[in-house]
């Protein structure tokens, strides 16, 4: 009974909005599904760069990918499996990389251009794909990417407000214990922000609390059901958990 009064209570966000519209088109279920697609376009870039594609192909594709997502709009097989936004963005890619021969072909004969209804966003080199033995594959690159966009989506939110509050360089002085920059420390930052060790301590704590409510906000925008957020927290954790370890080995 409480979970379903939860659920009446959920606000309504971009994914659940989708989800809701199914194949039907909408002013709201549109906005909602253009700013999913720009805000988690880098993902599906490291994805595809990951399959072996150049940088010119994989950001055609990836903008490819999009305007179909963006044209086709059929979400009824947007079922309980693929309630996270994550889950089904990938699943379209793997479907949609797997039916491109045709247009990749086009693309090598110089065709191929693609009009994309979005801002348009920096690619950026491709990685060497990944070597399969260390026990990374193009799932879990783009997994890491889903959690570092995650988390610069919050990080912005965080300073946006911060900004907004007169707390704009309490926040920029406060930003390197909450990246986990090694050199941080609360004596230089005491030292630099004109306060006590304590009372920077302070601010952190609450600072950091900020963090965590627009992660959860973030992750919310991603699910069709207020239950699967704190899964998706512990999905985020481990998943910046393996890219950790992984980062400690390359360098022994």
């Amino acid at each position: 009974m409480a979970l379903e009064h939860r659920r009446r209570r959920f606000p309504t966000t971009r994914w659940s909005v989708v989800v809701a519209a199914g194949d039907s088109v909408s002013p709201e279920s549109q906005a909602a599904l253009s700013a999913l697609c720009e805000a988690y376009w880098a993902p599906v870039y490291a994805y595809v760069c990951q399959t072996g594609r150049s940088e010119d192909v994989a950001g055609d594709l990836t903008q490819a990918f999009f305007t179909r997502v963006l044209e086709k709009r059929d979400f009824r097989n947007a079922r309980s499996d693929l309630g996270r936004f994550r889950s089904f963005l990938l699943t379209a890619v793997r479907y949609f990389l797997a039916n491109q021969v045709d247009y990749e072909r086009s693309l090598k004969r110089g065709g191929g251009q693609v009009h994309l209804p979005l801002e348009p966003v920096a690619g950026g080199p491709c990685k060497a794909p990944a070597d399969r033995s260390s026990g990374e594959t193009p799932e879990t690159i783009y997994e890491q990417r889903w959690a570092l966009t995650v988390l610069d989506q919050a990080m912005v939110k965080l300073a946006q407000e911060s900004e907004r509050a007169g707390r704009g360089r309490l926040f920029e002085g406060l930003r390197p214990f909450l990246t986990g920059d090694a050199e941080a420390s609360y004596a230089s930052c005491a030292q630099e922000l004109g306060m006590t060790e304590g009372a920077v301590r302070v601010a952190l704590h609450r600072l950091r609390g900020q963090f965590g409510r627009h992660l959860r906000e973030t992750l919310a925008e991603t699910v069709s059901d207020p239950g699967e957020i704190d899964s998706e927290i512990q999905y985020l954790l481990r998943v910046l958990a393996r890219r950790h370890a992984s980062s400690s080995l390359e360098q022994v």
